[in-house]
């Protein structure tokens, strides 16, 4: 059971970090930022592997502070600032979970934060598609975009 856990976040992980757009480069302070999500990441799964919470601590806090620059803050939409809290509110419940040194909890807090990140992604992907790559005038039709994501 442990091994499917482990695939599921190794998967998730993946899919979270895939790049932004598709073709498209985001700027360098993103590229920065989504480097550093991703090597915290890292650190926190090699912390749940090792069941080393000192690890999972430092990479969670990492995130945490991640979170809060203004590079993080990519689109100014109530749903990216949503997917955002949902992002920092997962991180922290890592910290706390491993904090107690319960790697149950952290687990279940590193898929919750995870799926939020692959939920982000393709709300970002979807936003570029309508409205072009970051620095460029908005599409007039992208106002015909919902901010909600279409069925599919």
């Amino acid at each position: 059971m442990k091994k499917y856990i482990f695939a599921i976040l190794v998967l998730g992980l993946s899919a979270a970090l895939v790049p932004l757009g598709s073709g498209q480069q985001p700027n360098d302070g993103l590229a920065r930022i989504m480097k550093e999500k991703l090597k915290n990441s890292q650190l926190v799964m090699e912390g749940m592997a090792l069941a080393d919470f000192a690890k999972i601590r430092k990479g969670a806090d990492e995130l945490i502070q991640l979170s809060k620059t203004a590079e993080f803050m990519v689109h100014k939409t109530p749903r990216y600032e949503v997917y955002s809290n949902d992002f920092r509110r997962a991180a922290e419940t890592i910290y706390q979970k491993a904090k107690d040194q319960n790697i149950d909890g952290v687990a279940l807090a590193y898929v919750d934060m995870t799926l939020t990140c692959v939920r982000c992604h393709q709300y970002v992907r979807e936003l570029r598609q309508a409205r072009g790559p970051l620095g460029t005038p908005p599409n007039p039709l992208a106002q015909l975009v919902p901010d909600e994501p279409r069925v599919r």
